[in-house]
């Protein structure tokens, strides 16, 4: 008898339609699985017959053989085990194959029965409503995440044994509906707790109004960290799109267990010493890297010439196109990586380089090792290069008495609305992401200004690259104005951002 079980396999942040076919045969008792499986998939076999034998079912001595089709689409993961299960007990006449009708099962089962977590839930929820899936059985873990799919029912399994009731109708199903976000408190960190640096929180406060990078560079307790650590507070809170897609991400790297829609933009600081494939992804079954978790929120890195250049050097794509593409020997797979990417770094090895207070022991040699660190066309991918001085003792007290994030967070709501009221719809949202004929569209300039670029990009010896961000810049900071048109003064500041290229 020929039973087929819907599920799916999750490619790159999409999930692709599967078909599980189970039918026993004549021949030798064994168990078969074909459709072009990797290792983990065929290991299925085992942990499928231990779990049905612990529910006190016989398989029938027979050749039993288990297809995934499509049989051309390589086939990864664990999520396999509970369909192989169920269509394996439907072949047995242990389920009814018409009560399977609607369905679309996905999750790993243990030698015991237990359904166990997977990567990718959500993915697999929303392609198995686009498949016409009116239900969905997921491990519990998943049912948070999978909710958040609307017209599909999500039912969370515990035990293969539940899963059996359910189908035979002695038990119903429990259903899990979508909860609700999980904010953080207010206030948990705010720019209100940053004593000084009026210069370094104008620069923040620019940078998340259109999207730009940012690095921050400084002497050692200059509260670089601290600054770019409150940068999510002043972000404008996720839109649903936003967040489905970011969730989906995190869902297929397996960190949305117990989870529905993330809340909050996310926040990524890897270590110096995370390695590329770490970084924008990779591995031989490719997976999401920091850039990809830290899509439509943030990518900090602290101590950045501590990285490895040729890690540092893998950023330069994805900061420009917004997303990465994993090539290996049987597939392509693209993750989105829309991020801010905010930075730290020392001056110079000692940290002193440039303060007025202690000296600094570095050599010519020592600083120009240091900075070579850092290529320049990474740099050049730098909007905002904001040196934040040591801040003088005097200051310290001041520390919760300055302007809170809340009402900076109200001046970038604000911008952001000025942006995308003016791309219209399907038009780039952010400053950051203009190009083209839309930047020459949003950012024309005053002869007077004209000239000031000009002379700015001369003296600097900068890049037609830089050029195009420095406009960004002014007209991001023209919306924080309410500025139909860039002005001088806007233009002006744009340009003083440029703090390293100002130091060459």
């Amino acid at each position: 008898m020929l039973v087929r079980v819907r599920s799916s396999a999750v490619l790159g942040v999409a999930a692709v339609g599967i078909d599980v076919e189970v039918e026993a045969l004549q021949g030798m008792p064994r168990v078969e699985l074909v459709g072009l499986a990797t290792s983990a998939v065929q290991e299925a076999k085992v942990r499928v017959q231990a779990a049905v034998r612990n529910l006190g079912v016989d398989l029938p001595e027979k050749r039993i053989v288990v297809n995934l089709a499509p049989a051309d689409l390589r086939k990864e993961g664990s999520s396999f085990d509970l369909p192989i299960a169920v269509a394996l007990l439907a072949a047995c006449k242990r389920l009814p194959p018409e009560a399977l009708e609607g369905f679309h099962f996905a999750g790993e089962l243990a030698l015991s029965g237990e359904v166990k977590p997977i990567r990718g839930a959500l993915a697999q929820a929303i392609e198995a409503r686009r498949a016409g899936a009116t239900a969905l059985v997921v491990p519990e873990a998943n049912a948070l995440e999978a909710a958040v799919v609307e017209g599909l029912r999500v039912h969370p399994a515990r035990h293969l044994g539940e899963v059996v009731a359910w189908m035979n109708g002695v038990a119903e199903p429990p259903t899990r509906a979508p909860a609700a976000p999980q904010l953080a408190p207010d206030g948990a960190l705010d720019l209100a707790d940053v004593a000084g640096q009026e210069h370094a929180r104008r620069a923040l406060e620019v940078a998340a109004a259109g999207g730009h990078n940012l690095l921050l560079f400084g002497p050692p307790g200059s509260g670089k960290t601290m600054l770019a650590r409150r940068l999510p507070g002043i972000l404008p809170p996720f839109t649903f799109e936003e967040a489905l897609e970011a969730t989906v991400v995190h869902s297929v790297a397996g960190l949305t267990r117990d989870r529905g829609l993330l809340a909050e933009r996310p926040f990524r600081s890897p270590h110096h010493s995370v390695s590329d494939a770490g970084l924008v992804g990779g591995s031989n079954i490719p997976r999401p890297g920091e850039v990809s978790l830290a899509h439509h929120g943030v990518l900090f890195l602290d101590e950045l010439p501590e990285f490895r250049r040729h890690v540092l050097d893998a950023l330069r794509q994805p900061a420009e196109d917004g997303e990465v593409c994993i090539v290996r020997a049987t597939r392509a797979v693209r993750y989105p990586a829309q991020f801010m990417l905010v930075a730290a770094m020392n001056p110079c090895p000692c940290g002193w380089y440039g303060d007025a207070r202690r000296a600094c022991r570095c050599t010519l040699h020592e600083l120009a090792v240091y900075r070579r660190r850092i290529s320049g066309p990474l740099l050049d991918r730098i909007d905002l290069h904001v040196d934040v001085p040591a801040v003088p003792c005097a200051a310290l007290p001041s520390a919760g008495s300055t302007e809170p994030s809340a009402a900076v967070r109200a001046r970038v709501l604000a911008a952001r609305e000025r942006q995308a009221e003016r791309a219209g719809p399907g038009g780039p949202r952010v400053n950051a992401r203009l190009k083209g004929a839309a930047l020459r569209r949003a950012c024309p300039l005053p002869p007077e200004g004209r000239r000031l670029l000009a002379e700015a990009v001369e003296k600097l010896g900068l890049s037609a690259r830089a050029h195009d961000r420095i406009l960004r810049v002014a007209r991001t900071v023209a919306d924080l104005e309410g500025a139909d048109r860039i002005a001088v003064a806007h233009l002006a500041e744009a340009v003083q951002y440029r703090a390293l290229d100002r130091r060459a």
